[in-house]
């Protein structure tokens, strides 16, 4: 029997996936992998140097993780979740730019 938790949609993930991300620089490095993972496609896009494409995980999930490992100091939801994290990374990431998550404090504009 396994005490993992389960989601019926990612609606109702997401607060869950925010939690585990409540430290700023855990949000910050977040931000910057998937900014990168953006640059990097672009880069191999206009240069078609198609071998940078296994950059991506690194970038994505290398600094993320050590957000994870270092500053939140619990388990990536990438490791239960996969599918509903991948989309979570993306979500904060818009959230982010949007100025819905502040990348300074441990509030979200939502919370407050």
């Amino acid at each position: 029997m396994t005490n993992e938790q389960r989601f019926a949609s990612f609606s109702e993930f997401y607060p869950y996936y925010l939690a585990e991300h409540q430290h700023p620089m855990c949000r910050r490095l977040h931000f910057i992998g998937s900014a990168l993972v953006i640059s990097l496609l672009i880069l191999c896009l206009v240069t078609q140097t198609w071998m940078l494409l296994w950059l991506l995980p690194v970038a994505g999930y290398g600094f993320a993780w050590l957000g994870h490992f270092k500053f939140e100091h619990n388990k990536p939801a990438t490791f239960r979740y996969p599918l509903y994290s991948f989309i979570g990374d993306w979500v904060m990431f818009t959230h982010i730019l949007q100025g819905k998550i502040s990348l300074s404090t441990t509030e979200s504009k939502e919370q407050q």
